[in-house]
């Protein structure tokens, strides 16, 4: 079987992943939908897989990530050879997808993008994940980089170890009152940022011999908007170091816990691929972390 893949049909797929419909795709690509239609069909006949699941949005088989993979690392190594040929003022700056978690979003990460040379002319697409969650868009083809608490690299990718975020278990004054520990746990209601977070459970049964918070739940999806329901009295919740330390210092809230909180380590992932735009943002990443983490 002849395996060469016709790179209007590969980067009609990445089109298709990234704007999750065909009609998306077909307006990113200045084409009709039945034209991106035949071209996937013909993308998927020539490697004799099922590439997409076409439901709104789409979702990509197995097959279709390794394929998307390749879309992503082809347009990297094409930015990168316009540059070092001085032609990236010829076109749009390329793009660099990374998935990051929220707490990282809102202190350390961005000034470390600033660190990033502009005229390696790259634009950034910053993906908000939870750190045990953003492996799966590294694995789905749909970041090139990410900011993980998985030190076990992804196919394809490889791991440097950016250091740990401390979290304090906080709360503001007022809620505490006299209560102590156990009671706090037992019946201040608790902040949760989504689904995926188990970090006020773990800390709690460290303390509740594996019992979990036990107060009421509100759920909060905002790292700023979190760390804001605890000082106005909503409940109590783990708060990053950084963010929690002005506010402790200012009264504003109380660690109800000194000298036991919780460390999650954090790596940076990235796909092996020799760019030196994907280089420099991880020298970038690796620096300020140095600097920011514990």
């Amino acid at each position: 079987m002849n395996f060469d893949l016709p790179l209007e049909h590969v980067r009609t797929l990445l089109a298709v992943v990234d704007g999750g419909t065909l009609d998306a795709a077909a307006a990113a690509l200045h084409v009709t939908p039945s034209a991106v239609s035949q071209r996937l069909k013909a993308l998927e006949q020539r490697t004799g897989r099922v590439l997409v699941i076409r439901s709104k949005p789409v979702q990509l088989t197995d097959s279709g990530q390794v394929v998307v993979r390749f879309a992503r690392q082809l347009a990297r190594m094409e930015g990168d050879v316009a540059a070092e040929l001085g032609m990236s003022g010829s076109g749009a700056p390329s793009t660099l997808p990374i998935a990051v978690n929220a707490d990282s979003l809102s202190t350390w990460f961005v000034p470390a993008l600033a660190r990033v040379r502009e005229d390696l002319g790259i634009c950034f697409e910053l993906n908000r994940a939870d750190e045990s969650h953003t492996t799966t868009l590294l694995r789905e083809g749909r970041v090139m980089a990410a900011v993980t608490s998985t030190p076990d690299p992804v196919q394809g990718c490889s791991v440097r170890r950016l250091g740990h975020m401390r979290y304090l278990a906080c709360v503001a004054p007022e809620r505490k009152g006299e209560r102590s520990l156990a009671q706090v746990l037992d019946e201040v209601p608790v902040l949760i940022f989504d689904s995926h977070d188990d970090l006020q459970d773990a800390f709690a049964r460290t303390i509740t011999r594996g019992r979990g918070a036990g107060g009421p739940r509100h759920f909060v999806p905002s790292s700023e908007g979190f760390v804001e329901a605890i000082v106005v009295g909503l409940g109590w919740g783990m708060v990053p170091r950084v963010q929690a330390d002005p506010l402790l210092r200012s009264g504003a809230l109380v660690d109800i816990a000194p000298d036991r909180g919780v460390d999650v380590p954090l790596y940076w992932q990235q796909w092996k691929l020799d760019s030196p735009a994907l280089a420099a943002v991880a020298d970038a990443v690796q620096a300020s972390a140095a600097t920011d983490l514990d």
